[in-house]
């Protein structure tokens, strides 16, 4: 089957996020603010979508300049030795329930362990400009032990700061770049337009 139909992420409207256990009594929240993919389809059909997303560690705020640069460093993402946190897609299905699964492979500091997302589609619009965009929230969890994130502290309750459970949620926009580029040049006066 021809994937003949590129996707873009819409920067401006998309978002990678975490957040784990603080204390076993709260959450602490980050997002990375740095990564892009290449993402294909054969016509609009995202369950044969080929994924390929790369972020980038560096790019990780967690709103505490000090939990920043520990997460950057060798107990966490080690970014000194490891440039890119990546994601490549096996297959897209729905379950027993009919929620969509995204299946596929996250590599970490050099270690590669395959992963289950949940997808719910928002659907396909045309913006202000014309551009045809698909929106999407992907969820999941994973247990960051299992990439070599295995840092932690004990607590004077017995319990630990940081809990090993991570859990993900993104928010992701996509436009499709065949038809924007047709878009771009069958309406030029489009750049004059704002959109949100």
């Amino acid at each position: 089957m021809t994937k003949d139909v590129k996707w873009a992420i819409d920067q401006t409207h998309s978002e990678i996020t975490f957040k784990v256990k603080h204390l076993m009594i709260a959450h602490s929240k980050g997002t990375f603010k740095t990564f892009d993919a290449n993402i294909y389809t054969a016509d609009k059909d995202f369950e044969t979508a080929e994924i390929d997303l790369w972020i980038d560690p560096t790019s990780i705020v967690t709103g505490d300049a000090k939990r920043d640069t520990h997460l950057k460093g060798p107990d966490f993402f080690d970014v000194a030795n490891h440039k890119q946190i990546t994601f490549k897609s096996s297959t897209i299905g729905k379950n027993a329930k009919g929620d969509h699964e995204l299946w596929g492979e996250l590599t970490m500091k050099g270690i590669t362990k395959p992963v289950k997302l949940e997808v719910q589609f928002g659907g396909i619009v045309h913006d202000a400009y014309g551009h045809e965009k698909a929106g999407f929230t992907v969820t999941g969890k994973i247990k960051r032990s299992d990439w070599g994130l295995v840092w932690n502290a004990p607590t004077e309750a017995g319990g630990v700061m940081v809990s090993d459970e991570v859990a993900i949620s993104c928010d992701i926009e996509l436009v499709n770049v065949n038809q924007k580029e047709l878009a771009m040049e069958l309406e030029p006066s489009a750049s004059k337009k704002i959109g949100y």
